[in-house]
């Protein structure tokens, strides 16, 4: 079925055909909704047709809408106000869409097609020196979100990982654990292995501080006994052996980080993402060093006295950047360089969005010229999802020291809130302790997924643990008791004999709530379409937030199951089904799960 702005806009271009004898274009139709202080749903602009009219805006717009007065059966009235034409259209439309909605489960979604252009989204991009902590939670949660809301307007999507599993870092971990471990692992302590190994990269800075504080007693400055540090010159030796392929480090190095592989696939599952393709920062360093060494080859790039190999983007506007070290190490512009080949190779993308805070606007500005200089088609459209940081009430975190809060541990503590809360308020009496443990987990993971995404993504948030979990507001708690409620309503129904299949018939009287509700539902795909086009999960968050509120507004103002008019009844429960229907889907796209009982 059209939807109302589509059939108006092809009206128009008949009445201007008819009434002026001239053709315009169905993209020459501008629509927008009425203002609030207009009579009228949908808004026509007429000033681009007064060439075509030869007339005024106001006489113009009156002989459109008389024109779509009497051929458009969805028009019912119009009004004029200078150049604009307001049309008010006939409930029987509303009604048929909320007819149509209910017949098609996937609506507001658009298909995937054979000619559908392939997105890659790459998100996450863990250390392996330390778990995964509320930072990367938000990059997950936008990562995993904008990739199914590009599915749902068509685009075939390869959701991607670039796990960092080399450099000085990793080797710190390392060496901590070689040198003050003992032998422990995730079995022996109990630990889940990525919270075994941050444990030893915060060890080996305490260490090094503490030798840092020790050399600068004897009367070294701070720059002295850094370059003085024995530990740091022993990690920077365990990573030239690593590059070199030493045998001992190198089945050390596999060892530590497949105890962190498997703690990071506990973590993905738990917070409901996955990846399609999970790339590593130790297989893409050396093609991306292949491919600089082609730039240079071809006078893209440039070699100075010293050996290193640098681009000069004067010309774009930017300055010169260094794409390798004069000992012929890589940097993370290489490493890049080396991914974006990579995976060129094994697909064919027409467009790469990377999921990256902020503080690496000008990595990706840059790296987008570089790969353009290289060759790569789509490097000139690649796009930084640019978000802002995430902090506590109790402001900024820190990995070395320890401050950070982990994934594992902020989501068990969002679980046992959704505990707490629910508990208080009695909402699951009479569930056994496995029902009520699982609405528990979903309400809790609920509460942090929304409050993470309905934050503009561009802006810096903070998350507040305590404010999500409330069953009022705008948060994940107070949408999922809503979609309970409906849910409770159709199975009333159920129980009372109501097909909640059957069409609803045309002719009943609607009020100007319901009409505005069903409006709401029939707005669900032009909201996934510009979530879409800006990459923004918000835009669904407070859409749906949006819609609750007016259906909470409805629950409250009209009999749904104690309607006297059959017609009447079936109808509420119909709209009931389809606020139902969208809620969940939208949630969906922010990955949360939606109980059907609390």
């Amino acid at each position: 079925m059209q939807g109302i702005e589509t059939i108006i806009s092809e009206a128009v271009v008949s009445a201007i055909a008819s009434l002026y004898e001239a053709e315009v274009s169905v993209e020459a139709v501008q629509i927008q909704k009425t203002r609030k202080e207009f009579s009228g749903d949908i808004t026509v602009v007429v000033f681009p047709f007064l060439r075509q009219s030869r007339k005024g805006p106001e006489q113009t717009a009156e002989e459109i809408g008389q024109f779509l007065e009497g051929k458009v059966v969805s028009v019912q009235a119009f009004n004029v106000v200078k150049g604009f034409l307001n049309l008010e259209i006939a409930p029987s439309h509303w009604m048929g869409m909320l007819n149509f909605m209910s017949e098609n489960d996937a609506y507001g979604f658009t298909p995937e097609t054979e000619d559908s252009p392939l997105v890659m989204v790459e998100y996450s991009s863990p250390n392996t020196n330390k778990p995964l902590h509320l930072g990367h939670i938000r990059n997950n949660l936008l990562g995993w979100s904008i990739s199914e809301i590009l599915k749902a307007t068509g685009n075939k999507v390869v959701k991607t990982n670039i796990v960092n599993d080399r450099g000085i870092h990793i080797c710190k971990s390392m060496l901590a654990w070689q040198k003050f471990g003992e032998g422990i692992t995730p079995e022996s302590s109990g630990k889940k292995g990525d919270h075994l190994i941050g444990d030893f990269y915060v060890k080996f800075d305490q260490e090094y501080k503490k030798e840092l504080a020790e050399l600068q007693a004897t009367g070294l400055s701070k720059e002295e006994a850094e370059e003085k540090s024995a530990l740091m010159a022993e990690a920077r030796e365990m990573l030239r052996k690593w590059e070199a392929k030493d045998e001992d480090v190198y089945a050390l190095w596999q060892k530590m980080n497949n105890w962190v592989y498997e703690g990071f696939d506990v973590t993905y599952k738990r917070l409901g993402v996955d990846f399609d393709k999970i790339y590593y920062e130790s297989d893409t360093y050396l093609v991306g060093k292949d491919k600089v060494l082609e730039g240079l080859a071809s006078g893209e790039f440039y070699k100075r006295e010293d050996s290193s190999v640098w681009a000069n983007l004067e010309k774009d506007g930017l300055d010169e950047k260094i794409l390798l070290r004069s000992d012929g190490t890589s940097v993370y512009m290489t490493q890049d360089i080396g991914t974006a080949k990579l995976r060129f190779d094994d697909f064919p993308i027409d467009k790469m969005v990377y999921v990256v805070g902020n503080e690496q606007n000008y990595h990706f500005q840059v790296l987008s010229i570089l790969l353009t200089k290289l060759g790569f088609d789509w490097g000139k459209d690649l796009k930084h999802f640019s978000y802002g940081m995430v902090e506590l009430p109790e402001g900024k975190m820190k990995s070395r020291e320890g401050t950070v809060v982990d994934a594992d541990d902020l989501m068990d503590e969002m679980i046992e809130s959704a505990r707490q809360t629910s508990e208080e308020l009695g909402k699951l009496e009479g569930y056994s302790q496995e029902e009520a443990e699982e609405v528990y987990r979903k309400v809790g993971l609920a509460a942090l997924k929304y409050f993470m995404l309905k934050v503009d993504p561009k802006k810096n948030m903070v998350f507040n643990p305590k404010e999500s979990i409330d069953f009022n507001g705008n948060t994940g708690p107070f949408i999922q008791y809503t979609y309970a409620r409906i849910c409770s309503v159709l199975r009333k129904a159920k129980e009372q004999g109501i097909d909640i299949e059957a069409t609803v018939a045309s002719g009943i009287a609607l009020d100007q709530n319901e009409i505005d509700l069903i409006k709401k539902l029939t707005q669900f795909k032009e909201t996934v379409d510009e979530a879409a086009k800006i990459y923004s999960p918000a835009i669904i968050a407070n859409y749906v937030y949006d819609l609750v509120k007016d259906y909470n507004r409805f629950y409250h103002d009209f009999s749904i199951l104690k309607e006297e008019n059959e017609a009447v009844k079936l109808f509420r429960i119909k709209l009931s089904q389809n606020v139902g229907s969208i809620v969940k889907r939208g949630m969906g796209l922010l990955g949360i799960e939606m109980p059907e009982r609390m």
